[in-house]
């Protein structure tokens, strides 16, 4: 198991660093992942409010973690190669894609949604989730080109 050090897990120092730190952690990352459906329940429900508590827990579930203590989680190594990736978007334009496929995705889930098409309701949050996973495992990749190339 590899440790997590303050130079592997991100880039710089301050609030941006330590935020990637903590949310690599495997808990934060796979809660937000799997929580990204409440997203469809104020569209759905109508109660607007609703919006409230679901951002206050997408801006603390970054957060809420001790920092990784190893990049042996799947998720850990995603999230340590997306801090990677949002240094230089470009550079990986397979990930730029599957992110304009997760957004129209989402958008879609969120407009079936509120018209209460529950199929395509489900089918779009199940793309939107599917392509996330596609791009955590490019950016798994990323990280672990990036430490075996850190280890040479």
């Amino acid at each position: 198991m590899t440790r997590c050090q303050a130079g592997v897990v991100a880039s710089e120092d301050g609030s941006y660093a330590r935020m990637f730190q903590r949310h690599a952690h495997p808990v934060s990352a796979w809660s937000r992942l799997l929580s990204a459906p409440v997203l469809l329940v104020p569209l759905w429900t109508r109660r607007w409010w609703l919006y409230v508590p679901i951002g206050a827990w997408f801006a603390v579930n970054p957060v809420m973690t001790p920092p990784a203590h190893d990049t042996s989680s799947f998720a850990t190594r995603a999230i340590l190669g997306e801090e990677s990736w949002t240094r230089d978007p470009t550079s990986e334009p397979k990930v730029l894609a599957l992110t304009g496929a997760a957004t129209a995705s989402l958008v879609g889930a969120m407009v079936a949604s509120y018209q209460h098409k529950k199929l395509a309701a489900v089918t779009g949050m199940g793309s939107v989730v599917a392509l996330t996973l596609w791009q955590w495992k490019l950016w798994a990749d990323r990280f672990t080109r990036e430490t075996a190339r850190r280890a040479t």
